[in-house]
C-alpha cells in the first residue's frame, strides 16, 4: 500500500503531445499572413506627378527606392500625417500591436533609377527640401518566405496530421510500432473473478491452474517441472472464452496485457512484427505476467496458404515474430500467453505445437446443468415471478451459448416491460426464445387464405411425422404466425446426445421432409416453402455419406479434413466416386420422402384435423397433439 501511495504522489512525465506543435505552427502562419497584410497592405498607390507635388510642398520626409522592382516607398512628415485631407490612416495610424506604424504611406513605380534620382535632387535643390533618398538592395525575404516556405509548412502540417490518424489518433506518429496492448495490474479495479464464470467447470479448472503457476511457481518447479508457456482457448462464439480471460486478469494479481489479434495488423511493412517485439519486451520487464490475445486467428493463419502472388506477406512476418518470441532462446522468463479463437482449424501448426501453446482448452457449449448455472448468474439483476422455474428455462434452451442465454434474459425483461408487467415471468422467457430463434413476430403481415392453409398443412406435416417416428425431437409448439422470413414454424426440444445413430439421422430427415410431403398429399402440388427444409436435409445426407461413413455404397470412408484445409479445385476422390456420392445422397433423401408420404397418407384424417386446429388457433402446443394423436409412444422420459 505504501508503494502505491508513493507512486500516486510522484509527478508522471506525460509524453509530448503533437497538439501543441499543431497549435504553434498554425499561430505562426497566421502571424506571418497578418504581418504581410497589415504592414504591406496599408499603403496607398499614387501617381508619380502626385508624389512630386507633395515633394514640392515639403510633405515628404523620406523616400526609399527599391533596386529590384523600381518601387518607391514614400514616408510623410509627422505634420503631413496629421493633415486629414492629405492622409487618412486606418486605425488612427497604428499597426496590429498598437504602435506608430513604420510602414510607408504611399508607393508607386518610378521606372528608370537614374532619371528618378536626377529629378528628385533637382526638386530638393530648387525648393530647399530636407527629404532624403535611400536605395534598398536587400532581397524581400519576407515575401519569399510567405510565398514558398509557408505552403511547405502547410503541407508538413497535413502530413503530421495524417500520420497521427494512421497511428491510432494518439498523436504519437513515431510510436506506430509500439504495442497497443492494454495493461491491467493489481492497481486496476478488475471486478470479474472466477465466481462470475458459471458452468465451464473443466475449462475454469485449467485456467485457475495457470493463475496458480504465477502465484506459486516454486510449488511446481521444485520437482523439476516447467511452467506452461501458453494456453489456447478454443470454442464456438459466445461460450465465454473472453470472460475466462477477464477472470484471469481479476484473479492473477500480476500484470495482464490484453489486446486483439487485429491490433498487430497495419498497412505499413514491419509494423506488426515491431508491435509483437514491443509487447513481449513490456511483458518481460514486468515478469511474471500474462499476455492475452483475443481472436488470434487474425494473425495466426497457416502460412503460405492462398499466396498466389508469392509476395512476402506482412501477416506472415508478424506470425514469424510471434513464434520467435513465444519460443526463443530466453526460456527463463515467466510470461504466459493466453489466446482465444473459434477457428483453431486454420491456425498454423507451428503456433499450436507444445512449447508455444502447451495446452488447448476447449470451451464447449454448456449442457443442461451448466445452462442452469448460467441462468442463475444472468437472472440476478432481474425482477422475476416467484414461481419461475429455472430448470424449465434450461431445458428450453438446448444448444444455447452463454451469450445466447444472456440475450434471452435481457430480451425477456424488455418484453415484460413492453407489456407493462411488474416482473418477468415464464411466458416472457418463452417469447424471448421465440424472438431470438425465429425473429420478430409479424402479426400485421397479410397472407392470402389459400397460402395460410398451405402453411398450416406444411407445419402440421412436420408435427405429425415428429410425433409418429421414434427418434425425432419432441415437439413443443407449432405456429403459423409469421416470424422473420418464415411464414410458420415448429419448435422442438432436441435430445442432448453425444452420439447419433443412422436411425436417428434418418428419422430427423423424414420429419424435416414432412412439410413438403403434407403439401403433396393434400393439394397435389408442392411449393417453395420447403427451401430451408431441403437445405437442411441435403447437408445432413451429405454428411452421412462423405463424413460419417454411414453409406452402404461408399462404405467406411470419410473425406472430412479435421485440419480445416479446403480442397479447392480438387477433390480427394475420383469422378466415379463423386457420382456414387450424388446417387447416395439422392437415395437417402428420396427414401425418407416416400416414407413421410406413407406415414401422412396413413394418418391423413389426423393430419387434416391438426391443420384445421392450427388454422383456428394459429398456435398449438404439445397438449393439442396429444388430443389428436394420443400419448406419444417414444421418448416419454422427455
Amino acid at each position: 500500500m505504501e508503494t502505491n501511495n508513493n507512486n500516486k504522489g510522484k509527478k508522471q512525465n506525460k509524453p509530448f503531445s503533437f497538439n501543441w506543435f499543431y497549435g504553434i505552427l498554425i499561430i505562426f502562419a497566421v502571424l506571418l499572413l497578418s504581418q504581410e497584410f497589415f504592414l504591406s497592405g496599408k499603403e496607398d498607390k499614387i501617381y508619380p506627378e502626385k508624389f512630386f507635388s507633395y515633394l514640392e510642398k515639403g510633405y515628404i520626409k523620406k523616400v526609399v527606392f527599391s533596386n529590384e522592382n523600381s518601387e518607391v516607398k514614400v514616408f510623410l512628415t509627422p505634420e503631413a500625417k496629421k493633415n486629414p485631407e492629405l492622409y487618412k490612416p486606418d486605425n488612427q495610424g497604428t499597426n496590429l500591436f498598437g504602435q506608430v506604424s513604420d510602414a510607408p504611406q504611399f508607393t508607386f513605380i518610378a521606372g528608370d533609377k537614374q532619371s528618378f534620382e536626377k529629378r528628385f535632387n533637382e526638386y530638393k535643390a530648387t525648393y530647399n527640401l530636407v527629404a532624403t533618398l535611400e536605395f534598398e538592395n536587400s532581397s524581400q525575404w519576407g515575401g519569399i518566405f510567405i510565398q514558398l516556405l509557408l505552403p511547405i509548412l502547410f503541407f508538413a502540417l497535413i502530413w503530421f496530421f495524417l500520420f497521427r490518424r494512421m497511428s491510432g489518433g494518439g498523436g504519437q506518429i513515431f510510436n506506430i510500432g509500439r504495442s497497443k496492448a492494454k495493461l491491467f495490474d493489481e492497481n486496476e479495479n478488475m471486478r470479474v473473478t472466477f465466481k462470475d464464470v458459471a458452468g465451464l467447470e473443466g475449462a475454469k479448472e485449467e485456467v485457475e491452474e495457470i493463475v496458480d503457476f504465477l502465484k506459486n511457481p516454486k510449488k511446481y518447479t521444485k520437482l523439476g517441472g516447467k511452467i506452461p508457456k501458453g494456453a489456447l482457448l478454443v470454442g464456438p462464439p459466445g461460450t465465454g472464452k473472453t470472460l475466462l480471460a477477464k477472470a484471469v486478469a481479476g484473479e492473477a494479481k500480476v500484470p495482464f496485457f490484453s489486446l486483439s489479434g487485429s491490433d498487430f495488423v497495419e498497412m505499413f511493412v514491419g509494423v506488426g512484427a515491431s508491435r509483437v517485439r514491443d509487447l513481449f519486451r513490456q511483458a518481460k520487464e514486468k515478469s511474471p505476467s500474462i499476455i492475452f490475445i483475443d481472436e488470434i486467428d487474425a494473425i495466426g493463419r497457416t502460412r503460405g496458404k492462398n499466396n498466389f502472388t508469392g509476395s512476402n506477406d506482412e501477416r506472415e512476418n508478424t506470425l514469424n515474430q510471434l513464434l520467435t518470441e513465444m519460443d526463443g532462446f530466453a526460456t527463463d522468463v515467466s510470461v504466459i500467453v493466453l489466446a482465444a479463437t473459434n477457428r483453431a482449424d486454420i491456425l498454423d501448426k507451428a503456433l499450436m505445437r507444445p512449447g508455444r501453446f502447451d495446452r488447448s482448452i476447449y470451451v464447449d457449449l454448456p449442457d443442461l446443468n451448466e445452462r442452469k448455472e448460467i441462468f442463475q448468474v444472468h437472472l440476478k439483476p432481474l425482477k422475476l415471478d416467484e414461481d419461475l422455474d429455472i430448470d424449465f428455462l434450461a431445458r428450453q434452451t438446448p444448444g444455447f451459448s452463454g451469450a445466447d442465454i444472456a440475450n434471452v434474459c435481457n430480451e425477456a425483461a424488455l418484453i415484460a416491460a413492453r407489456k407493462g408487467r411488474e416482473s418477468v415471468g415464464k411466458q416472457d422467457f418463452l417469447d424471448a426464445v421465440d424472438r431470438i430463434i425465429g425473429g420478430l413476430e409479424k402479426k400485421n403481415k397479410v397472407i392470402k387464405p389459400h397460402e395460410k392453409e398451405r402453411v398450416a398443412f406444411h407445419e402440421a406435416g412436420h408435427a405429425t411425422i415428429s410425433w409418429m417416428v421414434e427418434h425425432a425431437a419432441p415437439l413443443l409448439k407449432v405456429t403459423i404466425v409469421p416470424r422473420g422470413r418464415s411464414l410458420g414454424a415448429a419448435w422442438y426440444l432436441p435430445e442432448e446426445r453425444q452420439l447419433t445413430t443412422t436411425e436417428q439421422m434418418m428419422d430427423e430427415i423424414c420429419a424435416t421432409l414432412g412439410g413438403r410431403a403434407a403439401e403433396e398429399i393434400t393439394f397435389g402440388t408442392i411449393s417453395t416453402g420447403a427451401l430451408s427444409d431441403l437445405e437442411r436435409v441435403t447437408k445432413q445426407a451429405n454428411a452421412m455419406v462423405t463424413i460419417y461413413g454411414l453409406s452402404d455404397q461408399i462404405g467406411n470412408i470419410s473425406y472430412y479434413d479435421s485440419s480445416g484445409n479446403e480442397y479447392g479445385f480438387t477433390k480427394p476422390y475420383s469422378e466415379v466416386t463423386a457420382q456414387t456420392i450424388d446417387k447416395e445422397i439422392s437415395k437417402i433423401i428420396e427414401t425418407q420422402y416416400r416414407r413421410a408420404i406413407q406415414i401422412l397418407t396413413d394418418n391423413k384424417d389426423k393430419l387434416t384435423q391438426l391443420a384445421n386446429k392450427l388454422l383456428e388457433k394459429e398456435v398449438i402446443f404439445k397438449e393439442d397433439l396429444e388430443e389428436v394423436f394420443g400419448k406419444r409412444k417414444f421418448n416419454e422420459e422427455l
